[in-house]
């Protein structure tokens, strides 16, 4: 399979590793100093796409990747407030994108025992919930796409909460939040690749769930993962999608 990285920092050398060791090629490699590389004549090179961008320059990857007809795996985060304009296109131009806040495996697993302990809980309402992560200062959004998709699995089990509210922690602006509202509180410390924590609690105790990465390796080798499923399909893919958990 012949890859385009669009997106080559500290993720996107990993995953380029993950590739070549899984056989692979890297024919396309597009950081902020070759921008004009990204044309259709180069992407139409690759067989699939695995962007790790910015916030900002996501658009106008998926965009030229649809205008190439060229599959596109999304692991940056910071622009799902368009997933229903690009899904509109990817599916009115016949293309095939797959997107997630995180490919880990691990996460994955994370998400879906987050979701079973959700329904749980909303039977045990003297149990409040926040939802806490941690990431290097070099992290561009806040909170991370990770925190908002365990954030969504919980407002989906729990009656109680009705939406999140971001606070990030040493930024001077503390957030208040009503009842009916989920804290995700966002904190940025050096170095620290990623940890995300559930917490239930009551007057008598406290339930943690956590998962911490120890590194970017998982999140990289599961691109390389999204970027083989993909082949062969067409549509708009959520990493639910590739993940089947149903037991």
């Amino acid at each position: 399979m012949k890859i385009a990285l669009l997106g080559y920092g500290k993720m996107g050398r990993i995953i380029e590793q993950f590739a070549l060791d899984r056989g692979h090629e890297i024919v396309l490699k597009i950081d902020e100093n070759n921008v004009d590389q990204k044309n259709s004549e180069n992407l139409r090179l690759a067989d699939v796409a695995i962007d790790f961008s910015t916030p900002h320059s996501v658009i106008s990857n998926i965009e030229s990747c649809f205008e190439a007809g060229l599959p596109l795996v999304v692991g940056t985060t910071g622009w799902y407030d368009r997933i229903p304009e690009m899904k509109n296109k990817c599916e009115e131009s016949n293309n095939s994108l797959l997107y997630a806040s995180n490919f880990s495996v691990g996460v994955n697993v994370f998400f879906f025992v987050n979701e079973v302990l959700a329904k749980i809980m909303n039977r045990y309402p003297q149990y409040d919930v926040l939802v806490e992560e941690i990431h290097h200062t070099q992290k561009l959004d806040s909170p991370s796409g990770t925190a908002i998709t365990i954030a969504e699995g919980v407002l989906d089990g729990l009656d109680r909460k009705k939406e999140w509210v971001n606070e990030l922690v040493g930024n001077g602006e503390e957030v208040v939040t009503k009842p009916d509202q989920l804290l995700i509180e966002s904190h940025r410390i050096e170095d620290v690749p990623g940890t995300h924590t559930v917490v239930y609690s009551s007057e008598v105790d406290d339930i943690e769930f956590k998962h911490k990465a120890h590194g970017r390796a998982g999140f990289a080798l599961g691109a390389v993962l999204a970027a083989e499923w993909l082949q062969g399909k067409k549509g708009f893919y959520s990493v639910k999608d590739m993940f089947d958990f149903n037991i």
